[in-house]
């Protein structure tokens, strides 16, 4: 018998767990799951007799290291900064990894000790990243393998409400952690590539700075560029790559309205707000000039201005004039305050489904000619445990560590999902749980016409 240990049994892990057990008979595997809420891994399991519940803290190397050594694989969902101690532990040990977070450079200097070692430490193998970098290596490498030059890619990814309950004027509920949604786009200027021009987009422009894209049957949506686009010229290796673009997909509407809260200071973290017993209404009026003649509403309104009054029901929806309620939170930066507001509005209800929507544009010359394929993909939660997310986080996870554990996957060191061998079965695989990209090529025109 096999032992997967996993780090984590949190929502990303649900779809995780229940791979792995309706496959642990037939492969001979025991899960052992650890979690500091014990209930909520029995709760996981479900009583499956190939799963063991487990609580104790793994943060502490101490109380890990004898799990790990015992572990044939470690799957750590644990928050990305801890992964490369858990890593290091897992070499020393020599147990495989994998970690559905990005490369760190951390990370990366443990390639060649990983590769003594014999093991394999798999990372980006979640949603994005790792359905991105598997989907779009796909198309990459068939344009490269019939002789194509790839001249410009654009990918967005968003994690969205689906559309059977979306049923808010933001078109908008959260899906996943809200303190990352409220800080999106700060920590520097977004980069990026254009017909060979390096742009930069600083965070105070970042959401009025938009792409536009439909998809047949699911509307329109807009796109708003991630921090770094650059660095995916040497992941995917198209270094010379005129275009690179990667974003975060909305719909529209939701960008406008959301640099309201930029523009007035609302998504600010580096500092605290000291006035006490803040309702929305104050808090909304801290950013607003002081006139004791005017409501907070006329000065709200004064400030969106005549462009931008079609916006004010948004933020009327959100209770933010409230004046009776307090917001509940003291000594809180802005971001904190804004996000507490927004969990009262935009928390998903019962019964609501969340969809994970991909979009993939390539353009490449071939034979002289310019060619163009599009590559998409939406995906709808089953309920609010087995969500589009934890779906299209965890079963690519699961489905590695199955390559792994049965010798499919024989890579050693510090790597990641853009190989043939890994995202071809994983891709295909994925199809039965309607995790699917839908291709389309539009007719070539002669290159420089």
């Amino acid at each position: 018998m096999k032992t997967i240990l996993i780090l984590g049994a949190g929502l990303s892990s649900s779809s995780l767990i229940r791979y792995l057990l309706e496959h642990s008979a037939e492969n001979d595997w025991q899960l052992r799951i650890v979690d500091r809420d014990l209930d909520l891994v029995k709760q996981k399991i479900d009583g499956h007799v190939n799963g063991m519940a487990l609580s104790f803290n793994a943060l502490d190397s101490e109380e890990r290291r004898p799990e790990i050594e015992e572990a044939d694989l470690v799957i750590s969902m644990l928050p990305a900064r801890f992964h490369v101690d858990v890593a290091k532990d897992c070499i020393e040990l020599k147990t495989n990894l994998i970690t559905p977070s990005y490369i760190s450079a951390e990370m990366r200097e443990l390639d060649e000790a990983a590769k003594k070692a014999g093991i394999v430490i798999m990372n980006e193998i979640g949603v994005d990243p790792g359905i991105d970098h598997m989907s779009a290596m796909k198309i990459i490498h068939e344009i490269q393998d019939k002789g194509g030059r790839l001249t410009s890619f654009k990918s967005f990814t968003g994690g969205l409400i689906a559309p059977e309950s979306d049923n808010n004027p933001w078109n908008y509920k959260f899906t996943w952690n809200p303190r990352n949604v409220v800080l999106a786009g700060q920590g520097g200027a977004s980069c990026f590539i254009r017909n060979g021009e390096y742009k930069y987009i600083p965070y105070h422009r970042l959401f009025n700075r938009l792409d536009y894209m439909t998809i047949e049957g699911y509307g329109d949506f807009v796109g708003y560029a991630n921090r770094d686009s650059l660095s995916y010229r040497t992941t995917y290796g198209i270094e010379d790559i005129p275009t690179i673009f990667r974003g975060t997909l909305r719909r529209p509407g939701y960008c406008e309205a959301w640099d309201v809260f930029i523009e007035l200071g609302m998504t600010d973290d580096s500092y605290q707000m000291v006035q006490p017993n803040l309702t929305p209404r104050k808090f909304l009026n801290a950013f607003l000039p002081y006139n004791p003649n005017k409501t907070v509403e006329v000065k709200f309104r004064e400030f969106l201005g005549k462009e931008r009054e079609h916006l004010y029901e948004r933020f009327e929806w959100l209770d933010i004039f409230d004046g009776e309620n307090q917001i509940g939170l003291h000594d809180a930066s802005p971001a904190e305050y804004l996000q507490a507001i927004l969990e009262k509005k935009l928390m998903l209800d019962e019964g609501d489904k969340d969809m994970i929507v991909m979009i993939h544009e390539f353009e490449y010359e071939w034979k002289g000619q310019q060619h163009k394929i599009t590559s998409h993909m939406v995906n709808i939660g089953e309920d609010q445990v087995y969500t589009s997310m934890s779906n299209t986080v965890g079963l690519p996870a699961a489905i590695c560590a199955k390559m792994i554990l049965t010798g499919t996957l024989k890579t050693t060191g510090v790597t990641l999902p853009i190989y043939k061998e890994i995202y071809q079965p994983i891709l295909k695989e994925l199809e039965e749980y309607h995790i699917r990209f839908i291709e389309k090529e539009f007719s070539p025109s002669v290159s420089g016409q």
